[in-house]
């Protein structure tokens, strides 16, 4: 798991590389924490187009940020999810709490 970031503006834009499964969830978990705690963030943008496979350990770990973010009304943008990845999301239900950016 590979995971690039950059800031622009008040926006945090995050790129995941590889598999978000339980080997890799808890780094994800981590990486994630550690940049959404700046003040500054208005938006989280999650770019998942380089991600090769998500499972229910990936739902967990958007759920817990989507969790640590709502209270502060921060929204979290999903882009260009992969086909499957796009799927797992659509059939969790995560599109209800998180935005599909097109």
């Amino acid at each position: 798991m590979k995971i690039e970031h950059y800031k622009k503006s008040d926006e945090l834009h995050v790129k995941l590389f590889g598999e978000l499964d339980e080997l890799t969830g808890s780094y994800v978990r981590i990486v994630l924490d550690g940049l959404i705690d700046d003040d500054e963030i208005k938006k989280l943008y999650i770019d998942m187009s380089s991600l090769s496979f998500m499972d229910s350990t990936g739902i967990g770990v958007l759920i817990g940020r989507y969790k640590r973010l709502k209270p502060r009304g921060i929204p979290i943008y999903i882009q260009s999810p992969t086909p499957i990845v796009d799927r797992i999301l659509g059939l969790s239900g995560m599109y209800e709490i998180m935005i599909k950016a097109v």
